[in-house]
């Protein structure tokens, strides 16, 4: 069996509990908080670029993976990382998306030490 609880007998009883999602550690935490801030800086939908599109797609993915995980992996976050400082040298980002961009990238340069 895997999940769920199960009780039998006369006087048995079950509790469950269920947890959904794993909290970060410090480090991915703040990575997540970054990711989060770097999307919301994206241009709206209607004015994204092709690359802007394409940075808030790994982005979502990261952001979910942390969320739902606890952590990113090795691979997402170099995925990631290429993703972010090709997104910053092909175009001329608006200054508060250039930071947000700047915290992801610090972000993951200390996860990846």
């Amino acid at each position: 069996m895997s999940g769920g609880s199960v009780a039998t007998g006369d006087r048995s009883s079950a509790t469950s509990y269920n947890v959904t999602g794993a909290a970060p550690d410090p480090r991915h935490a703040e990575l997540l908080d970054a990711v989060r801030s770097l999307r919301r800086a994206l241009p709206d939908p209607p004015g994204r670029s092709a690359e802007d599109s394409a940075l808030d797609l790994e982005l979502a993915e990261a952001e979910a993976e942390i969320t739902q995980t606890g952590s990113a992996a090795a691979g997402r976050l170099s995925r990631l990382l290429g993703g972010v400082r090709g997104w910053l040298g092909g175009q001329g980002a608006a200054v508060g998306a250039v930071a947000s961009a700047t915290a992801v990238v610090q972000g993951i340069a200390q996860l990846m030490t």
